[in-house]
């Protein structure tokens, strides 16, 4: 069975207005979006300092995330730069004043406070790098390469010798 009709309809109708949507904000709101970045239709930036909103080149946005660019209660306006090639999970908070590096990969609900280094994965509330020189493709797509397994080798104990809590904390 194949994809409902209705599917296919709101993914060609969708492919056709996300262009039309970053021109938008490239143009009426004057927002830096790299070509091909793809904005979820309810993420939110923040349209208080449109002028410091920058997202790379091929970076997504995902549903529920918001980027802000100012701080109401200490009359803040910072600007908040992400990088190419960069994903931003489901319902993510970005802080004024943060620069997310190229290749990075931002876990769902999290909560961006500090500058992220390129080629990083950061996760949780405040958002903490799990992972370093991490690789992405275009939209955040993590390229997984294949690690050679290596073998641990233990040294056999000799015959006799007890595994006793008490030998173990001498």
């Amino acid at each position: 069975m194949g994809v409902p009709l209705i599917s296919r309809i709101r993914e060609f109708v969708r492919e056709l207005v996300q262009p039309v949507r970053r021109q938008y904000f490239v143009r009426i709101w004057q927002m830096n979006i790299g070509k091909g970045s793809m904005i979820s239709f309810s993420a939110k930036l923040d349209k208080a300092n449109p002028r410091g909103v920058h997202i790379g080149a091929y970076t997504v946005v995902t549903f529920g995330a918001a980027i802000l660019t100012h701080d109401y209660v200490n009359n803040r306006h910072r600007s908040v730069h992400i990088g190419n090639n960069c994903f931003i999970g489901a319902h993510s908070i970005i802080l004024p004043g943060v620069t997310i590096g190229d290749n990075c990969i931002v876990g769902a609900a999290s909560v961006v406070v500090r500058d992220i280094p390129a080629g990083s994965l950061v996760v949780g509330n405040p958002a903490r790098v799990l992972e370093t020189n991490v690789k992405t493709n275009h939209y955040g797509v993590r390229i997984v390469e294949q690690i050679e397994a290596t073998t641990v080798t233990r040294k056999a104990k000799p015959l006799g010798t007890s595994t006793s809590a008490e030998s173990l904390c001498q």
